[in-house]
Parts: C-alpha cells; structure tokens; sequence
C-alpha cells in the first residue's frame, strides 16, 4: 500500500488536511494541491495513483481541471461534490471520473471509496504525461487484449478506442468506454439502473437520480446510427436498459467467441 500515492486536490485547507492525516494513516502517500496549475503539474512530474478533485475550487473549476487531467491521463478520479450538486456529478462522470463523494462525507467512506477505485483499476499505473514516442507505443495491440465487434463498430477497452462505422476514431470519455464495455461485455442483457450504477462504480441509484439516463443518452450520440430512434441501445421501460445487437469477441487477431 506504501507505494501507492493520492492527490488531493482541495482548496480548503482544513479538509486537505483531514484527507491527508486519514489516507496516510491507511498507509498512501498523499501529495496535495489547490488549483489547476499544481495538479497538472504534479501529475507530469509524480507517479500518481488516484486523483481526489473537489469541484469547487475556488478560482478553479473542478470540471474544467478533470478535463485537462484527462488530456493527459488516465489516473483514477474520485470527484467531491456537494450534496445536492447533481449535474456536476453527472459531467464529472461523463468526464472520466470513477466515483464521487458527497460534502459533508464521513472520512471511513472516503477510504472506502479509495480503496474500491484502485481495486476496479487494478495493480498497472497510470500514464502520466506522454511522449508522442510512448504515447505512439501505447497505441499497439497487447497481446490477447479483447476487441468487440458489433453494428460495423470495433472497440478495444485495454486502448480505451472504438472504431466507427468508417474505421475512423471516435472519441469517447472514459465514462463512456466504461458504460459501452458493460453492454458489451452483456449483449442481450436487461440491466436495472442499479445494476448499471453498481457495474460503473458509483453510489446507490434513486428514482430522482438521472446520471445513468444522462450516460446512456451520452453514449448514444456516438454509437446510434440515428440516435433520436435508438436500436443499439434499447430501453426497458421501468427497469433500465439492454444493448440490442449480436457482438463478436475477438482476442489476438482472431473470433473467440460470439454473444448473441
């Protein structure tokens, strides 16, 4: 646990301070920051682990600082928001970032949530600033990474690259890959919010939450041949939603398996 380290990004003092004394007493490393300018170059200079971001940081805006962390990595985030800041939390997730704690949070759940986040992104590091050299190099097929075909589309979560019907790019938020993966990875499935929520990583689902809603119609906008009449991604009315269509697994170059 030692070598793992967190950044706080937090402009209140106080809080930076009760976040530091509690990770470093679970046994993080812990860096600090206040605005935009530290963090970024913090994460181009230091091995980070897990970003935690307050939103509100005063002359900052913590949206604004998650887009410019995800310009250049892809290190775990964790967003703070207030209690009842919930379209923040849904463009923080739409940004790319993991999980969100909610002001006046209990410090046991911050650790929890900590843990759960590097648990899902496992024991490889983040990338930190790249060169066009490495980032050129991370570009290049791992060898048995999965690949998922469907609806003339080509995905490959290991890069975080989805191919488009033309065999153009398209450009997805780490929230999305995360959402698409899931369908993916259960074509034909029925999934309830909560179980879309808890596959995501983040808190309890409510009937007056929409960030799944917000996800899902995010995500059709890149994938939907018409998005306004989508058949890739159908709704379940009252329960949630299920990826419609056949998708082929591929692995090292060749057809492993197909779901249907």
């Amino acid at each position: 646990m030692a070598d793992q380290t967190i950044l706080v990004v937090e402009d209140d003092a106080r809080v930076s301070a009760l976040l530091r004394n509690v990770l470093e007493e679970e046994g993080f490393a812990v860096r600090e920051a206040a605005s935009r300018a530290e963090v970024l170059n913090i994460i181009a200079t230091v091995r980070i682990d897990l970003i935690t971001l307050d939103i509100h940081l005063g002359a900052d805006n913590g949206l604004e600082v998650a887009r410019d962390i995800r310009r250049y990595s892809r290190v775990p985030i964790v967003m703070v928001t207030g209690k009842d800041d919930v379209s923040d939390r849904v463009v923080g997730l739409e940004l790319g970032a993991d999980d969100y704690i909610t002001k006046p949070f209990h410090i046991r759940e911050v650790v929890a949530r900590v843990r759960s986040v590097l648990r899902r992104a496992g024991q490889a590091h983040p990338e930190q600033d790249m060169t066009a050299a490495q980032a050129e190099m991370s570009r290049l097929e791992v060898p048995g990474s999965r690949r998922f075909a469907f609806d003339g589309m080509t995905a490959t979560p290991d890069r975080l690259e989805l191919l488009d019907r033309a065999g153009s790019e398209c450009a997805l938020t780490t929230g999305d890959y995360r959402l698409l993966t899931i369908f993916l990875e259960r074509p034909k499935r029925v999934l309830s919010r909560d179980q879309l929520m808890d596959l995501i990583g983040g808190q309890s689902w409510s009937p007056l939450d929409r960030t799944i809603d917000n996800q899902v119609a995010r995500l059709r906008k890149k994938i939907e041949r018409n998005p306004s009449r989508p058949k890739l991604i159908k709704t379940v009315r009252g329960v949630g939603y299920m990826l419609a269509c056949d998708v082929e697994v591929l692995q090292s170059g060749a057809l492993s398996a197909k779901s249907a």
